[in-house]
């Protein structure tokens, strides 16, 4: 990956902002905070949110993750000292409505920006529309779409990492302590494709192969009938599901298998808003997961989680504080805060003031090239790259012991990053 090419002077303004992550401005008092802003009119963040459809347990948390962090932003003085706003629109995690939702934030709501999306069919079929529009579109999916050259100038993934480096820094713990002959079970459809290209790459250049790849419908609400599919000499099976009936995929999976299975690595997505604990799900217990963000608090947890936790309500166990039922999608919804976080750094450096100042804020936020471990970003230390428009962080491998998700392997930055594949700065604004 090469870094970006910034001037000083827009570098070292979009730095101090990430670096400061909020904390003189909410020490002012409230009348005090936005005497700065050449208007009082506030910035105006369109959230693109999956209330409905199989991302409804994402856009939940997503809903709720955003909303906190628009509250702390403004507590510190909002961005150029005026407050932020969320317009929120459901996009039914459906592509078609998507595009609908976007052209809402330009022409209706007049948002600045619009924010959130996360199931990668939805921001591919959005993004060509944001970028017609000239609508920055900051997008929270994991999905190698922006990174791949696929989108556009306008659609950028600041805040969460992409499958392709998340694999990629994956394969050599599955290949050393798990095993090489491996079958994968992903989504039919962009997200799950993803994990079968480059998981097969990743691990044949481990060594490995892949014996197997069985896609399943996302809408899918029974699994036996795939699991014969699996090769008897798989060593791991591999599986990344979402959707609504991810506990009953786990469940048969365990239910199939009974007390004599092979070596299990799963994306937490498979049990992203799921309690771990869950009756049918003992059968996990010494299986790992992929974590983007670890769902339990952990020995050597940062001030940063703990601060991120209290702020969105989420308890040491990754459930609402308000409800121990209500289990998070905290492997994902950081995104969110983080990105915000990035919009609000942008928009500083920038010195953005209104729609007529969009081609400023992409070139300050491509300007931009660390993120520090802070408050405003929790999950942990990131790099950004400007000309891909796509972000590298670390990644977290957990064991399931006694029904919890124990952290045993985190990776470096560096483990994540791959060449290049596009230049969105050289495209006009």
């Amino acid at each position: 990956m090469t870094k970006p090419k910034t001037t000083q002077t827009t570098r070292r303004g979009a730095l101090k902002t990430l670096a400061l992550g909020g904390g003189a401005a909410a020490t002012l008092p409230l009348w005090a905070r936005y005497t700065s802003a050449q208007t009082a009119a506030p910035i105006k963040v369109g959230f693109q949110v999956h209330r409905t459809g199989i991302g409804a347990a994402y856009g939940r948390w997503y809903d709720r993750t955003t909303t906190a962090a628009a509250a702390l932003i403004n507590e510190q003085g909002g961005i150029n000292g005026r407050p932020i706003e969320i317009v929120a629109e459901d996009d039914g995690t459906d592509p078609k409505r998507g595009a609908e939702v976007v052209e809402k934030f330009a022409s209706q709501h007049e948002c600045d920006v619009g924010f959130g999306t996360l199931f990668s069919h939805v921001v591919i079929g959005s993004a060509p529309r944001a970028g017609e529009l000239k609508l920055p579109y900051f997008v929270v999916s994991e999905g190698h779409h922006v990174a791949s050259g696929m989108l556009n100038r306008y659609t950028l993934q600041p805040g969460i990492t992409d499958v392709k480096s998340q694999v990629q820094a994956m394969a050599p713990f599955v290949a050393e302590n798990l095993g090489k002959k491996v079958t994968m079970i992903f989504p039919d459809f962009a997200f799950g494709h993803d994990h079968r290209d480059f998981f097969t790459a990743a691990i044949e250049a481990q060594g490995g192969e892949v014996l197997e790849h069985i896609a399943i419908p996302p809408t899918e609400t029974s699994f036996t009938k795939y699991f014969p599919k699996i090769p008897r000499d798989t060593e791991v099976i591999y599986h990344v599901m979402v959707g609504p009936a991810v506990l009953t995929f786990v469940k048969e999976l365990g239910e199939f298998f009974g007390p004599s299975r092979p070596e299990i690595f799963g994306f937490i997505d498979s049990l992203e808003a799921v309690n771990i604990a869950s009756p049918g799900l003992e059968f996990l217990d010494g299986t790992y997961f992929w974590e983007g963000n670890p769902r339990y608090a952990q020995d050597n947890q940062s001030d940063y989680d703990a601060f991120f936790r209290a702020r969105v309500g989420v308890d040491a166990n990754g459930a609402s504080i308000s409800d121990p039922k209500d289990i998070s999608t905290y492997a994902h919804m950081f995104g969110c805060w983080e990105t915000l976080h990035v919009i609000k750094a942008g928009m500083e450096a920038a010195g953005y003031q209104s729609a007529a100042d969009r081609g400023k804020l992409i070139e300050a936020v491509e300007a931009i090239e660390e993120m520090p471990h802070s408050n405003a970003y929790p999950q942990g230390a990131k790099i950004f790259n400007g000309k891909t428009h796509q972000v590298f962080g670390h990644q977290y491998i957990s064991k399931v012991v006694d029904g919890k998700l124990l952290l045993v392997h985190t990776t470096s930055i560096e483990d994540t990053l791959y060449p290049d594949e596009v230049d969105y700065t050289t495209q006009p604004l």
